[in-house]
C-alpha cells in the first residue's frame, strides 16, 4: 500500500496553478524553513468578488505541494467569502487523504488562502471579522510569530 493516494501523487507531480502573479491582489504566506513547508498564494480577484486567478509557490514535501494544488483548485472561480470557508479537512478530502504526519500541511494551505484573502481585504479597505482572519502566526504547527 502507497503512503499516498493517487490524487495527492497526481496533484504532486503535475500541480495545478503554479507560479506567481505579478501585482496579485492579495499574497498569503505561511510556514518557515524550520518546519521545512512554505506555502505562498497569490489570488486576483474580479470587480464581482470571484477569484478569478489563483497560483502558489511552495517549497516542501509531496503533500505541502499536493494541498497547494489541490487548495488552488478548490477556490478558483469562487467568490472569495466561499474562499474563505475551505478548511483543511476539504482539502484532505479532496485528496483522499493524507498520512497522519503531514496533515498540517493542508493546514498551511488553508492558513495561506485565508492569509492571501486578508491581504486582498487589506489592500482594498474592507473590513473583516478579526475572529475568522485572525493575526496569525506563521503556520500553527510550530506556533512561531
Amino acid at each position: 500500500m502507497s503512503l499516498y493516494s493517487e490524487k495527492v501523487m497526481d496533484h504532486f507531480t503535475n500541480p495545478r496553478n503554479v507560479g506567481k502573479i505579478e501585482n496579485a491582489d492579495g499574497v498569503g504566506e505561511v510556514g518557515n524553513a524550520r518546519c521545512g513547508d512554505i506555502m505562498k498564494i497569490y489570488i486576483n480577484v474580479s470587480d464581482s468578488g470571484i477569484i478569478e486567478d489563483v497560483k502558489f509557490n511552495t517549497f516542501g514535501c509531496a503533500s505541502a505541494i499536493a494541498s497547494s494544488s489541490m487548495a488552488t483548485e478548490m477556490i478558483k472561480g469562487k467568490p472569495v467569502n466561499e474562499a474563505l470557508e475551505l478548511t483543511n479537512k476539504a482539502v484532505v478530502e479532496a485528496l483522499d487523504g493524507l498520512p497522519p504526519v503531514k496533515v498540517h500541511c493542508s493546514v498551511l494551505a488553508e492558513e495561506a488562502v485565508k492569509a492571501a484573502v486578508k491581504d486582498y481585504y487589506n489592500k482594498k479597505g474592507i473590513a473583516y471579522d478579526h475572529s475568522v482572519l485572525p493575526e496569525s502566526s506563521c503556520c500553527s504547527c510550530c506556533g512561531e510569530k
